[in-house]
């Protein structure tokens, strides 16, 4: 199976020049194609550190990540901006949709940055619309939609880019336990039959059940993996 992802020996520390905190210790994880890796742990364990460093939003204080065979360490923020916008995608709690835009448009967007033709890059958004199940919502804009619906359309927008990874920050923090439920079914379905990789941080415990792997950290360490 190809390996998207090999993190080895991880440190992250954060210091201000008053107050020094390791927010990773040595973390190493392996992430192939159609895995479904959930990360579990309490606030303050490294998820969200850990995935900004596989993402590309930050850099380790120690340590290298390899993605899709490439070293992170050798590569300008142009390049890594690079690598984010072709190569992951991307899943929040607060939906992070663009406010002045309907949804169809959120879902272009990452299209748009790749300066992708406007008949292309809109054939794509419609067909993401559609495979989350809001075809009919295109028009409407971040406050006409549910929670729910917001995260589909950021479902979407995540993987009209065919990116190698979805990354996903808690992504049924904001949402009620049924529609919570209904959007982690979807990402395993896009998962199973489009073969598209998660890695996800998760304080719902519903998620673990879906799961390939499951990894527990805490005090930015790995504690195990199952």
């Amino acid at each position: 199976m190809m390996k998207i992802v090999d993190a080895q020996d991880l440190y992250k520390i954060y210091d201000n020049g008053q107050i020094s905190f390791e927010a990773l210790k040595g973390v190493s994880l392996q992430i192939e194609a159609t895995d479904f890796i959930v990360l579990v742990g309490p606030s303050g364990s490294g998820k969200t550190t850990l995935l900004n460093l596989i993402g590309c939003l930050d850099q380790p204080t120690q340590g290298k990540i390899i993605l899709n065979g490439k070293s992170l360490e050798r590569l300008s923020q142009a390049q890594l901006a690079m690598e984010r916008n072709l190569n992951l995608g991307f899943i929040f709690q607060s939906f992070n949709l663009i406010s002045v835009l309907n949804a169809l448009e959120n879902v272009e967007f990452p299209l748009f940055i790749r300066k992708m033709n406007h008949e292309e890059r809109r054939r794509k958004a419609k067909l993401w619309l559609e495979a989350v199940g809001l075809s009919e919502f295109g028009n409407h804009h971040p406050n006409q939609l549910s929670g729910g619906q917001q995260q589909r359309v950021a479902i979407a927008r995540a993987l009209v880019g065919e990116p190698k990874l979805v990354l996903a920050d808690e992504p049924t923090a904001n949402l009620d336990s049924k529609t919570g439920e209904s959007i982690v079914k979807l990402m395993k379905q896009l998962n199973q039959e489009n073969g598209v990789t998660f890695l996800l941080s998760t304080h719902d415990e519903r998620i673990i059940r879906f799961a390939t792997k499951v990894v527990h950290l805490s005090d930015g360490k790995i504690l195990g993996t199952i």
